[in-house]
């Protein structure tokens, strides 16, 4: 049951209406540079739908946010397919980084980049003035190490070292897709090789 930010139940076009915004807000927030900031009434704008519609649906743009994050989480999230069993931790090792490049390419993935850079870094910050997006992200963050961990089913890795690269993954791809995406001289692909085999060998 979908349900407004009242906690009414939603008819057939309200269900459309909210459809309609977050997908807005997914384009916006895929399309801000640098950070730059993304407001409801911009989405509400290229949504076509008034302020009071929003209100009723999200009940302020900590709901809108909340409301993307859940929706993105629900039907995109870059998680494994079921994995052969009999491949090796190097080729397991391997799929994952180029599904998470993939992913941080993907409309999706850019608007939660943008998203993150938008919000406050501080946790306590981000809970104590967006409480419902700070939910949002924490589940995230849950699925990630969900789908990370199901990298390695059946694989006798240790499990403080394959923390710690769950844990400094994402943000070693992120600080190298930024890279691919300024003017630079580095060569990305060699690099993000060279994260590939450094992670095979610390694991391995």
């Amino acid at each position: 049951m979908v349900v407004s930010a009242k906690g009414t139940r939603l008819n057939k076009r309200g269900i459309e209406t909210r459809r309609q915004v977050i997908d807005a807000a997914i384009d916006a927030l895929a399309a801000a540079r640098g950070g730059d900031p993304v407001s409801a009434n911009l989405v509400a704008r290229q949504a076509g739908v008034t302020w009071g519609t929003m209100q009723h649906q999200f009940g302020d743009v900590d709901g809108l946010w909340a409301a993307v994050l859940d929706h993105i989480v629900d039907v995109w999230q870059p998680a494994p397919d079921p994995l052969d069993a009999t491949m090796s931790a190097p080729e397991r090792i391997e799929i994952m980084v180029e599904r998470f490049w993939r992913a941080l390419a993907a409309r999706e993935g850019r608007a939660v980049e943008n998203l993150r850079q938008m919000l406050p870094g501080d946790p306590s910050a981000l809970e104590s003035s967006y409480p419902a997006t700070a939910a949002a992200m924490a589940a995230w963050e849950q699925r990630w190490a969900a789908a990370y961990a199901r990298f390695f089913d059946g694989l006798d890795v240790d499990a403080t070292k394959s923390q710690r690269v769950q844990s400094f993954l994402p943000g070693a791809l992120r600080g190298l897709w930024s890279e691919s995406n300024l003017t630079t001289y580095t060569d990305v692909e060699a690099g993000r090789r060279g994260l590939v085999e450094a992670i095979v060998a610390y694991l391995c």
